[in-house]
Order: C-alpha cells, then sequence, then structure tokens
C-alpha cells in the first residue's frame, strides 16, 4: 500500500507538500525494516526526487532573484535530499543483486550487466535522483564524477524497458544527453521527441524537458514558447502530481522568458 500511495491521483500542489512529509518518513522506516522490497524503494526514491524538485529546488530558482542565500541554503537542502534518494534506490538494488554497484563502476562488468523488469523501476530513480544531485553539485569533482555512472544506471534501465513510465526514462536519457561533456544535441532531441511520443501528448515533462535542454542552449525562442505551450495543453486536463508540478514549471519559465533569452 506505501509503494503505491505516491502515484495515486493528486493535482492540489499544496496538499501533496503538507501531506508528503509523512509519508516519506513512514515509507522510509519501513523500507529501512525491509530493505530488499524493490517496490516499495522504488516509491521512497521517487517520493523524495519528487519532493526535491517540486518543492525545494524549484524554490530555489524561483527565489534566486531576490535572495540568493535562501537560493543556496535551498539548493543545498534540494542536494541532501537527492543523495537520500539516490542512497535508498542503490541500497535496494545492492540487496537485490549484491555487488551491483561495484559491478556498474567497472566497465568491464558494466557491459555484461542487465536489469530485471522488476529493477527497472527503483533504477530508474536511482538514476534521476543521481542526476539531481550531481546538477547541485558543480563545485564538488567526486560528485561531477559520477555522472558516467548515472548515465550508465539509466542505461541499463533503458535497455530493459525503453518505454518505462510512458516515456519518463526516454526523456531522463536526453536529459543525460544534452546535459553530458560531448553529448549529441541530435540523439538528445530523438530521446525527447520518444518520450512525447510515449506519452501520447501528455507528457509535460518530456516538453518542459525538452525547452529547457534542447531549445534554451540553443536560443531558439520559438521552439521554447511552443514547447511550452504544448506542456500546458498536455497537463491542463491530467490529475496526477507530475503534471501539476510541469504546469507550474511551464508558467514559470513562460513568465522569465525574457530574462532567459
Amino acid at each position: 500500500m506505501l509503494a503505491t500511495q505516491g502515484s495515486a491521483p493528486e493535482d492540489d500542489l499544496v496538499l501533496a507538500r503538507e501531506a508528503s512529509a509523512f509519508y516519506l518518513k513512514l515509507s522510509e522506516a519501513v523500507l529501512l525494516d525491509t530493505p530488499g522490497n524493490l517496490p516499495l524503494a522504488a516509491a521512497v526514491a521517487a517520493g523524495f526526487t519528487q519532493y526535491a524538485y517540486a518543492f525545494v529546488q524549484f524554490e530555489a530558482e524561483r527565489v534566486e532573484a531576490r535572495d540568493a542565500q535562501a537560493a543556496q541554503k535551498l539548493r543545498e537542502r534540494a542536494a541532501r535530499l537527492y543523495q537520500r534518494a539516490q542512497r535508498h534506490a542503490m541500497t535496494a538494488l545492492e540487496n537485490h543483486r549484491p555487488g551491483f554497484a561495484g559491478a556498474l563502476a567497472n566497465l568491464n562488468q558494466a557491459d555484461a550487466l542487465r536489469l530485471s523488469p522488476e529493477e527497472v523501476a527503483v533504477a530508474y530513480w536511482a538514476a534521476a535522483s543521481w542526476g539531481g544531485l550531481i546538477a547541485l553539485s558543480k563545485d564538488q569533482p567526486n560528485r561531477v564524477a559520477d555522472l558516467p555512472l548515472a548515465i550508465r544506471l539509466a542505461q541499463l534501465a533503458y535497455q530493459a524497458a525503453p518505454d518505462h513510465g510512458q516515456g519518463a526514462l526516454a526523456s531522463l536519457m536526453g536529459s543525460f544527453e544534452a546535459a553530458r561533456p560531448g553529448g549529441s544535441r541530435q540523439q538528445a532531441t530523438r530521446y525527447f521527441d520518444q518520450a512525447i511520443t510515449l506519452g501520447a501528448g501528455s507528457n509535460a515533462g518530456a516538453l518542459v524537458a525538452k525547452a529547457e535542454s534542447i531549445a534554451l542552449p540553443a536560443g531558439d525562442r520559438p521552439a521554447f514558447d511552443a514547447l511550452l505551450r504544448q506542456a500546458l495543453a498536455a497537463s491542463a486536463l491530467a490529475t496526477d502530481l507530475q503534471s501539476a508540478v510541469m504546469r507550474e514549471r511551464a508558467l514559470w519559465l513562460q513568465a522569465s522568458a525574457d530574462d532567459l533569452f
């Protein structure tokens, strides 16, 4: 029940935020007693990752212009939450498959790694939270150096289930491809387009990610605006938390566009 509660329909961001702390603490406590429960580990990692992104990191971006010190404290908190999510997810994978972390870090062994279908969700959230942590740790070389491991983990999940999360995994692959040194903009675009297709036009997250990762760095304002309009349309009738979060982010990006370009 705890593992499925986080995916229940909810589009009220204030209610979700107020309920999240208790849910996360309870789920985390249960997970510590059952560390091999992959669905619960995926739910806990998802919860901490989404909380960090929606309610902490996003708030840091919104207050940055008027209070840089407060924004920095929020980013530091978001990084700790991402790290917590990543730790729970990787611990679950290690308990389920002893030696997994070591094999992931070893290029020769990593090439032979394959994920089972039941491992994909927790691997996805491990990679997503890892990416969030790295993005907020640009001044910490030891964390930035883990980017290839996070990408490798996402690739393993993608090899096992490229359609996971109705395009969520493909969108993560696009974000990683756009962010990694030497990444291909064309390949990142293909990942985002795949995510949008898999979501049947309802994946607001992929549309926002493409706007921020592809259109914004390219200085393509028309494409940026068009993608945000599509994201708003996609999220308009949705009842899930992710769509509500992405709607808020799309609106904020629209309002900030003149400063971004």
